[in-house]
């Protein structure tokens, strides 16, 4: 139980410095037992530590994601969860792994396009950014996802497309990418011109692929 003394709660810390320092050192260390244990916890029955847990590991995942692609499983679990923090967490650790582990999530990928869809604007960011990668590397699933993509594209907030848009540019090519140009074409009129300027950088991404 050593390394749940370090978490922030534990240190009685309203800041998340401890929980970053910790991560860090694991990362350097490559401690897999404590890694391990920090995944066990995520269903601790205390919220707090449960919370510095899953924050702990995208960090670790941020820093080195191969510590903690084995916990795949776990991740997606907490997309189910009542509890926002570990919904967009469990994003947030999976967005860091998802090039790694992409055959792994396309397994889950209705769980993915579920929490997506209905999920916080922080699970959304990551969420996009996940199914992109997964689109990316896993064939079997590509369709499916570009599918849901296009939908999101279509119906997303204007100021929030140039942003989801960048986060979907991995997962096209010259075969998909046709159909996505005319989706942000379409929309560039109702962008202010900063957001307009914002996704021309990206069509003329795709137009180079």
């Amino acid at each position: 139980m050593a390394v749940l003394n370090k978490l922030a709660s534990a240190l009685d810390r309203g800041d998340e410095v401890p929980n970053q320092v910790l991560a860090k050192e694991l990362a350097e260390t490559e401690d897999l037992d404590s890694i391990g244990e920090l995944a066990d916890n995520l269903s601790n029955s205390d919220k707090a530590i449960r919370s510095d847990c899953i924050k702990v590991l995208y960090e670790i995942g941020d820093l080195k994601p191969k510590l903690i692609s084995p916990y795949v499983s776990e991740f997606i679990k907490l997309l189910h969860s009542r509890d926002n923090r570990l919904v967009w967490g469990g994003m947030t650790a999976l967005g860091t792994i998802a090039d790694q582990t992409a055959a792994e999530i396309g397994r889950q990928v209705d769980v993915i396009i579920e929490s997506t869809d209905r999920g916080s604007v922080i699970t959304q960011d990551w969420g996009i950014r996940v199914l992109a990668q997964v689109a990316a590397k896993d064939k079997v699933h590509e369709q499916t996802i570009l599918s849901f993509l296009k939908s999101f594209l279509q119906k997303c907030a204007a100021k929030d497309l140039p942003r989801h848009a960048e986060s979907c540019v991995v997962a096209f090519n010259t075969a998909n990418r046709g159909e996505f140009i005319s989706i942000l074409e379409a929309k560039k009129p109702s962008l202010k011109p900063a957001q307009a300027k914002r996704l021309e950088k990206v069509i003329k991404q795709m137009e180079a692929l």
